[in-house]
């Protein structure tokens, strides 16, 4: 079982910036894609983004610009980058791990390819 623990959320004003941190003790960085979801009260759970192995990424076209996502694979942790954040940007957000064999381009922002999720963290923009 992969237990994933995320941290960094808590409350900003608009156009401020947060570090999301997701650590994955006992992850194998080499054989699954680590994603960014988010979901805000009343809406469905969307992808942010996502990272492989070798460190290619993917990302939600409408956050590309603002999002960035990176990992330490040494030490097993996951990182969320968010810029100039919005009100909108208001919501629980989640990492997730999936084998890389079971998504692709067009299949990485489907949390149902996810077999493991953390706990979530709260980003809250005023």
């Amino acid at each position: 079982h992969v237990q994933l623990v995320e941290s960094g959320g808590g409350s900003v004003q608009a156009g401020g910036s947060l570090r999301l941190s997701c650590a994955a003790p006992g992850y194998r960085y080499d054989t699954y894609c680590m994603g960014w979801f988010r979901q805000a009260p009343g809406k469905a759970r969307e992808g942010i983004a996502v990272i492989d192995s070798d460190g290619d990424t993917a990302y939600a076209e409408s956050m590309k610009d603002r999002f960035t996502i990176s990992q330490d694979s040494a030490k097993k942790i996951l990182y969320l980058y968010l810029n100039s954040l919005k009100p909108e940007d208001t919501a629980m957000y989640y990492c997730a791990a999936a084998p890389c064999s079971s998504i692709n381009s067009g299949s990485w922002s489907n949390r149902n390819r996810y077999n493991y999720w953390g706990q979530g963290t709260q980003v809250t923009v005023s």
